[in-house]
């Protein structure tokens, strides 16, 4: 038994949600791969060396220049911190990026919409590899950067996320966010199909930021992952969250 966990880059800047995260992962029974972001320092970086951050549907284009910043942040500063923090709490972990053994190979994402550049898309996970480091109990942190055939590409890590549960066979996908869950007039939804999600964002329900973490936990749960869940640090320790299905 395993779960997968997704943290989103504009959490781990703050250090009190990481002090709180790493305690979780330490008094946590199940064995837990977790799974990093980091747009937020991204765009910063891009900014400071004079480039301006573009997204076509939330997907960051990543020209050659903007991946070697891309990798920069992810496996040169928010990759280790996780790691240390984790170790300083007592959790041994090893950090990792999907170019890591073939960990994660990916191919180019033809977007309809534009050139992404650099941007990929999930072709093969090796669970091997982290089924290893979980039998001799440690904690694997993934960053999204995944290998092709003619080089590195960023990937979603919410996909990358949603692609190693699967071939983990995990029990749990989780998605971190700031939120409990999807509310309706403040009232916890705890499980959502698809059509059901799609009621709540016609009514205007489910809104804002809230729908592409519901449309990406619904595509997770299309790839075969056994449990998709939305959640905050409190619903994580408590195991409450909105489960998501396709059906």
């Amino acid at each position: 038994m395993v779960d997968v966990i997704k943290i989103s880059g504009a959490q781990l800047d703050d250090p009190d949600f990481l002090a709180q995260f790493v305690q979780i992962i330490k008094e946590r029974v199940t064995p837990t791969v977790i799974v990093h972001g980091g747009g937020k320092e991204i765009s910063q970086l891009q900014s400071a060396f004079g480039i301006t951050p573009k997204k076509i549907d939330g997907l960051r284009v990543s020209d050659e220049e903007s991946l070697k910043l891309v990798q920069m942040v992810l496996c040169g500063a928010v990759n280790p911190r996780i790691v240390t923090a984790l170790q300083l709490a007592g959790v041994t972990a090893q950090g990792l990026s999907g170019v890591d053994q073939g960990l994660v190979t990916a191919q180019k994402l033809h977007h309809p919409k534009g050139d992404l550049g650099r941007v990929g898309e999930v072709v093969t996970v090796q669970p091997d590899i982290l089924q290893r480091l979980l039998a001799a109990s440690i904690t694997p942190v993934i960053a999204p950067i995944c290998i092709g055939e003619d080089g590195v590409y960023n990937v979603n890590a919410d996909h990358v996320a949603g692609a190693i549960g699967v071939a983990l066979n995990a029990e749990r996908v989780i998605f971190l966010t700031d939120v409990v869950g999807v509310l309706n007039n403040g009232a916890l939804q705890p499980h959502l199909t698809q059509s059901q999600v799609e009621i709540l964002i016609e009514s205007g329900v489910i809104t804002d930021g809230m729908i592409p973490k519901v449309e990406t936990a619904l595509y997770v749960a299309s790839l075969g992952a056994k449990q998709v869940t939305i959640t905050n640090l409190d619903g994580l320790r408590q195991q409450s969250g909105t489960i998501l299905t396709t059906s």
